[in-house]
């Protein structure tokens, strides 16, 4: 499992763990979790110039994406996610 520390636009931290679960994609943070679950089934580049990726809360690298898009992260520990699933067509 990932873990992940970061801060918002705002100020607010969070220390959430990745769990690659849809019905609770992160742990540990409700405003995170409020986050990902903003995003989830939206479209969003794995990197700059990368595939697109729709955010799913069973999708690790996906959640990662979405939190390194909105958030700052400051730590990642643990277990890298697999690459994403990029959406054919």
């Amino acid at each position: 499992m990932l873990t992940v520390t970061g801060s918002s636009d705002h100020g607010a931290t969070y220390t959430v763990q990745i769990t690659g679960q849809a019905d609770r994609p992160v742990i540990g943070s409700y405003r995170a979790a409020a986050l990902i679950e903003l995003h989830l089934g939206k479209h969003l580049a794995l990197s700059p110039t990368g595939p697109m990726t729709v955010v799913a809360g069973d999708d690790e690298a996906s959640v990662l994406t979405a939190l390194r898009q909105f958030t700052t992260f400051t730590e990642e520990t643990g277990a890298v996610p697999k690459v994403a699933r990029v959406p054919e067509g």
